[in-house]
C-alpha cells in the first residue's frame, strides 16, 4: 500500500511508473526507429487503428496535440503507406483516416509487444492488483 502522506512512498510510485513506462515503450521504440518513426507515430497508428475512419479533428482531440504537431508525423505515415486518407461521404471537407494493411500489421506488432508486457504483469500481480492498477490509471486525468 502506498502511504499517500509519505512523499518517499509517492516518489517510489512515480519511479516505478517511470521504469515501467520505459520497459513498456523500449521494444516498440526500437522497431519504430528502424523505420525513422517515433512514439507519436505509434500513437497515431494505435488510435486510427482503434477508431477506423476517424477524422483528423477527432484524432487531434484524442491525442491532445495541435494541428501543427500532428501534421508532420501524419504526413509521414501517409507517405509511408501506413495510413490512408479518404473524404467522408457525409461531408467531403472531412478527411477520414484508416490504417492500410501495412499500417495494421505494424500497429499490431507494436501494440502486441505492449499487450504481452501487460498480460505478464497482470498475471504476476493477480486479478485484484490488475483491477487496482486499472482504477489508478483511470483516476489519472487525461489532461492537466
Amino acid at each position: 500500500m502506498v502511504d499517500l502522506n509519505n512523499i518517499d512512498g509517492l516518489r517510489n510510485a512515480a519511479e516505478r511508473f517511470f521504469f515501467a513506462y520505459r520497459a513498456f515503450t523500449s521494444q516498440p521504440d526500437q522497431l519504430l526507429a528502424q523505420r525513422d518513426l517515433g512514439r507519436v507515430h505509434h500513437r497515431i497508428l494505435y488510435f486510427v487503428g482503434r477508431h477506423p475512419k476517424t477524422s483528423v479533428n477527432t484524432l487531434l482531440g484524442i491525442l491532445g496535440v495541435s494541428k501543427q504537431a500532428l501534421n508532420g508525423p501524419l504526413r509521414q505515415l501517409i507517405a509511408s503507406a501506413l495510413v490512408s486518407v479518404d473524404l467522408a461521404e457525409h461531408d467531403r471537407r472531412v478527411k477520414q483516416l484508416t490504417l492500410t494493411d501495412a499500417g495494421i500489421a505494424l500497429e499490431e506488432e507494436l501494440t502486441g509487444i505492449q499487450t504481452r508486457h501487460l498480460a505478464a504483469a497482470f498475471a504476476a500481480a493477480g486479478d485484484e492488483a490488475a483491477q487496482g492498477w486499472l482504477k489508478v490509471m483511470a483516476a489519472i486525468p487525461e489532461k492537466v
